[in-house]
C-alpha cells in the first residue's frame, strides 16, 4: 500500500504536462477558457481543520493516506508500528498486510526509504519529519498548507503554495485535489506603489475527488498526524475529566470535615 517516491515525480510530470499544454499563465488575470474560479478561497487564512482525534475511524483513514501519501518522502521517527495498530485497533496481521511497507518490522519506527541523498537531488532539502508538526505549527496549519497548492510554472516542481511560499515540496496530491491556479488582482499601498494580492483560485484540471471529498481526505491526514504527536492525548483527555470530579467530590468533602472541626470553636 506503500507509494514510493515516484509518487512525487509523476505528479510533477502532471503539472508540467498541464503547462506545457495550457501555456503560460499569468497570475493577474484568467486565462481564456480557464476552469472554474473558486471564490471561497479568498478568505483560505480562515479555514479550520476542525478534527478530532477522539474520532478512531478518521485517524485510521488518516493512517492510510499518510502511507500512501506520504511516507513516500516523511517518516515519524518517534511512532513505532506497533504503537500505532494498538492505538488505532488495528490488527496485527491487517497491519503488516494494508500499512507496513514490505520488509519492515511492527516494532520498527516509522521511517521513510528516501535517502537525504534523492531528497536533496529532487527538492532541494530533505523533507521534514512529521511526528511533531501538528503541535509545532499547529492542524490548521497543515489543513490550510495541504489545501493552498497552486500551479507555478517559474518553480521547479511546478507548483507554489499561499500557507508557504516557495515551498520545495510538489503537490503530490494533485491527483485526488486536481490542478488549479491562483489568480491575484492589483492593490495600491497606502504608502504608494502595487502589491499583488490574492484573490481566487480558478480549476484547471479536476481530481479524483470532489471539492468535498478532499476537505474529508484532508482532514482524515490531518487527524492522524495530529495523533501521531501526541499518541496518549485522548487517553489523557478522559483521565483528565475523571480526575477533575474527584477534585470535585474531594473538596466537597474537605468542607464538610472542616465545617465539623470548626463548629466547636465557633
Amino acid at each position: 500500500m506503500r507509494t514510493e517516491p515516484r509518487t512525487a515525480m509523476r505528479a510533477l510530470a502532471l503539472v508540467a504536462l498541464v503547462l506545457l499544454g495550457s501555456g503560460a499563465w499569468a497570475a493577474d488575470a484568467p486565462a481564456e477558457g480557464a476552469g472554474e474560479a473558486v471564490k471561497a478561497g479568498a478568505n483560505w487564512q480562515h479555514w479550520h481543520a476542525d478534527n478530532n482525534v477522539t474520532d478512531m475511524a478518521s485517524v485510521q483513514r488518516g493512517a492510510r493516506d499518510f502511507t500512501s501519501y506520504c511516507l513516500g518522502c516523511h517518516s515519524l521517527k518517534y511512532e513505532r508500528w506497533s504503537r500505532l495498530g494498538a492505538d488505532l485497533g488495528i490488527p496485527p496481521a491487517l497491519l503488516q498486510k494494508d500499512l507496513i511497507p514490505p520488509g519492515d518490522k511492527d516494532n520498527e519506527y516509522i521511517l521513510t526509504t528516501m535517502s537525504a541523498e534523492d531528497s536533496a537531488a529532487w527538492f532541494g532539502k530533505t523533507p521534514p519529519d512529521l511526528s511533531l508538526m501538528a503541535r509545532s505549527r499547529g492542524r490548521d496549519y497543515i489543513f490550510q498548507y495541504l489545501k493552498t497548492f497552486y500551479l507555478d510554472p517559474t518553480r521547479q516542481t511546478g507548483a507554489n503554495n499561499l500557507r508557504l511560499p516557495t515551498t520545495a515540496m510538489p503537490h503530490v496530491l494533485s491527483e485526488l485535489e486536481g490542478l488549479k491556479r491562483a489568480v491575484f488582482r492589483d492593490e495600491v499601498k497606502s504608502a504608494g506603489g502595487h502589491e499583488q494580492v490574492f484573490d481566487h483560485f480558478e480549476t484547471v484540471a479536476p481530481g479524483r475527488l470532489s471539492p468535498a471529498q478532499y476537505d474529508d481526505f484532508v482532514r482524515d491526514t490531518v487527524n492522524f498526524l495530529d495523533y501521531a504527536s501526541e499518541p496518549t492525548q485522548a487517553a489523557r483527555r478522559d483521565l483528565g475529566v475523571w480526575i477533575v470530579l474527584f477534585l470535585i467530590v474531594f473538596t466537597w468533602l474537605a468542607y464538610l470535615m472542616k465545617r465539623e472541626y470548626w463548629k466547636d470553636v465557633r
